[in-house]
């Protein structure tokens, strides 16, 4: 179950199935998107793709000595597109591949426009998703539902590109959802009727354990998403932000032109596959490591390239040392500027009692920690306000309840009023009231009893000490405790044995935190799969976004307010 694989085996074909000679993709948005997670444009350039266009670009050139691939979305406006193209067609032969199901009538429109001939073939590759990791995906949709109901567009778009997922990885799954979310269930009941109204196309081979799909809400856990991180991939995420493999560094100071824009691809970086889920710490001295094998084959400057076989010598070495000088620059760079953030924004005091609000219930030491904090010059707006809502979240019903006191701390310290409000829109998304699980206080004696001895243990550093809820779902479902009236089956199938092939996906979106654990749960647990996917990846600002965009905020004012009036009409 590689994702990564998947989609790249897609566009391979793709790419064969056209046959020699020159060629050009066509695209659209977001496929383009798909593409440039799994294959570099360097790599498409060897199998005779010469051309990157846009099937929305007006001015396109005709040339027909080129062939095209066209790898679209199976939207309205992209058919229609694609009818306009086929009556003045720009290249000589056509190979149309959607990502996901097309309709009939779409076909036909397709074949009437296309009187010149020129279309070869039509067909469906299920490509249609983000491939981030190979266990991690997205559909880089932010704010997904309005309120606690999904936005009919975004349903439309998670259950295409989650029937997508399962076809081509090959699975035909039993489906639970997460009982405490409206939209879980809305999810998994749109999913199953496309499993049953395509029922040919998920005539999969049967597995004596069927696959299982787990639809789960944000919601369940807001706390997770506004943590700070100290792993490298999740770290560069929550402090530079990464868009489909992209870092913009325009704005680190002194940076040079070539370095304003970085590509951070496991698939294509060594240094990158092999750091991503290591600590901070542990990136440090592995950039000091491959800094100085970098030094010990740097060409020297006084190398002698006297005979003609120096000189080729020097040549054929010239690319791969060029690589990796590029790997070198572009790490020491994204780590620098880490850390240049890092002690300019007081991270590690930051960081330690962020963990503290998430991990333990001594709520004087937490209280007395964040009012410390917010007293910082150099703890920013930003960081101010996350610490603030992880406190609200935590002690929400707790008799001592500080929150009050602290807005008018928030508001002392000069933050903006956006992020004052964000404090109660997000207890209103995630709170005591909406969640269908007890994220903090341990179940029983037994419960409190292992988490004494994992703290025994030793955890990696005081950073790191949160498990996502995600980890715990995932123990109880791998073992086969998690509870049915919490996780209950759509339809009539459910799971007598273990669950092997996992499939979760989470409205609202994931985080690199939770990949990590799917990481680690993979490699630990023989004989079980586990992707996990979202509506989108979050970082602490997009999933802020995200809660703005919920609108939930202004709703719990409005109903305060009508709540007030009815009482006093009476």
């Amino acid at each position: 179950m590689n994702v990564v694989f998947a989609v790249k085996q897609y566009i391979s074909k793709m790419i064969e199935d056209s046959g020699p000679g020159m060629k050009v993709l066509l695209m659209d948005k977001e496929t383009t998107g798909i593409v440039s997670m799994v294959y570099t444009q360097s790599e498409i350039l060897q199998k005779e793709v010469y051309l990157f266009e846009r099937i929305d670009s007006q001015n396109r050139e005709i040339m027909k000595h080129l062939k095209a691939i066209c790898f679209l979305r199976p939207t309205k406006e992209n058919v229609d597109y694609l009818i306009q193209e086929l009556r003045r067609p720009k290249y000589s032969i056509y190979f149309i591949y959607f990502s996901n199901v097309i309709s009939k009538s779409d076909v036909k429109s397709l074949a009437e426009a296309d009187e010149q001939e020129v279309v070869a073939e039509v067909q469906e590759f299920y490509g249609d998703y983000i491939a981030v990791n190979p266990h991690l995906f997205s559909l880089n949709i932010l704010g997904c539902c309005q309120g606690r109901n999904w936005d009919p567009a975004q349903l439309s778009r998670t259950t295409q590109g989650l029937t997508a997922l399962l076809l081509s990885l090959k699975k035909c799954p039993v489906i639970r959802y997460q009982l405490s979310s409206e939209a879980a269930k809305t999810l998994a009941e749109c999913v199953k009727q496309v499993i049953s109204k395509e029922y040919e196309l998920f005539e999969f081979r049967r597995t004596e354990v069927p696959p299982l799909l787990l639809i789960l809400d944000r919601c369940d856990d807001a706390i997770t998403p506004l943590l700070n991180q100290w792993t490298y991939q999740a770290m560069v995420h929550e402090l530079l932000g990464i868009n489909n493999n992209r870092i913009d560094l325009s704005r680190v100071p002194g940076i040079s032109k070539d370095l304003r824009e970085v590509v951070l691809s496991a698939e294509h970086d060594e240094f990158y596959a092999n750091n991503m889920h290591l600590n901070f710490a542990e990136i440090g001295s592995n950039i000091k490591n491959l800094m100085e094998d970098f030094q010990r084959r740097k060409p020297k400057e006084q190398q002698k390239l006297e005979s003609i076989a120096d000189m080729k010598a020097f040549v054929e070495n010239y690319p791969q040392f060029k690589k990796m000088s590029g790997t070198v620059s572009k790490h020491v760079t994204v780590v620098g500027e880490l850390s240049r953030l890092v002690s300019e924004r007081n991270l590690l005091e930051v960081s330690e009692v962020e963990q503290e609000l998430a991990c333990q219930n001594d709520h004087t030491s937490a209280l007395q920690n964040v009012k410390r904090l917010l007293q910082n010059p150099r703890v920013t707006e930003f960081d101010a306000a996350r610490l603030v809502m992880l406190y609200a979240l935590h002690y929400e019903r707790h008799s001592s309840n500080s929150l009050p006191g602290l807005i008018v701390d928030l508001r002392n310290k000069g933050v903006s009023d956006k992020y004052r409000k964000l404090v109660s829109a997000v207890v209103e998304y995630g709170g005591k009231r909406v969640r269908g699980s007890d994220l903090f206080s341990p179940k029983d004696a037994v419960a409190i009893t292992k988490q004494f001895l994992k703290g025994l243990k030793g955890v990696e550093n005081v950073y790191t000490q949160h498990q996502p809820f995600l980890h715990e779902t995932l123990d109880h479902l791998i073992k086969g405790k998690l509870k049915e009236n919490l996780y209950p089956y759509i339809g009539l199938s459910t799971l007598r044995d273990r669950p092997q092939d996992i499939i979760v996906f989470v409205i609202g979106g994931a985080t690199y935190e939770e990949a990590l654990t799917v990481y680690n749960l993979n490699r630990s647990t023989p004989g079980v799969r586990i992707v996990l996917g979202g509506t989108t990846v979050h970082n602490t600002k997009s999933f802020l976004e995200e809660v703005l965009a919920s609108g939930l905020h202004s709703r719990s004012k409005e109903s305060s307010q009508a709540t007030v009036r009815s009482a006093s009409r009476r």
